[in-house]
């Protein structure tokens, strides 16, 4: 950025135009000539993984609920007499660069299921789920049949205990 700023270069083309000369530069003042010549690349054969090669891998613990926690994310493991065997365990979380997470144990993936912390629910997500029309009547309803002033099914034998603690004889 500084040798574009040095340069007066502001726009996409001016720094198209200034690149070819500012390579030259930079290769002459800092390349150096390899040792052997010979290029010694060999072609991709079937058996190179790269997905595993490129992955990020982090243990962790396997818990008694069959649960870990890996970037913010709760994995709950499907239990299975395998899952079982983990549990108390070092597990291993892999993390492919195409966004896919695996749960391994000893080489073999767990079925999981996740909770995102970090994920909110939005006010629209919460009005379109069909079961909550039904939920906000039920409430709409026990709370008309309270007198009012009243919070929850404790308040009455609250009140009688107050009454009793203050009463003077």
């Amino acid at each position: 950025m500084k040798e574009l700023r040095l340069a007066g270069v502001c726009t996409m083309d001016d720094g198209n135009a200034f690149l070819p000369a500012f390579m030259a530069d930079y290769n002459a003042r800092f390349a150096k000539a390899p040792f052997n010549d010979k290029d010694l690349h060999r072609p991709m054969q079937p058996r190179d993984r790269l997905d595993e090669a490129f992955t990020w891998r982090a243990e962790r613990t396997l818990s008694q609920s069959l649960t870990l926690q890996y970037d913010n994310i709760l994995f709950m493991i499907e239990p299975s007499e395998f899952a079982q065997a983990a549990i108390g365990r070092r597990v291993e979380v892999v993390d492919f660069p195409d966004g896919r997470q695996e749960v391994r144990y000893k080489g073999r993936s767990m079925p999981y299921r996740t909770f995102d912390k970090l994920r909110r629910v939005t006010e629209t997500a919460v009005l379109e789920n069909k079961r909550l029309g039904g939920l906000l009547t039920l409430i709409r309803e026990s709370q008309q049949t309270q007198p009012p002033g009243m919070r929850t099914s404790k308040s009455p034998k609250r009140r009688d205990q107050t009454k009793h603690m203050f009463s003077v004889g």
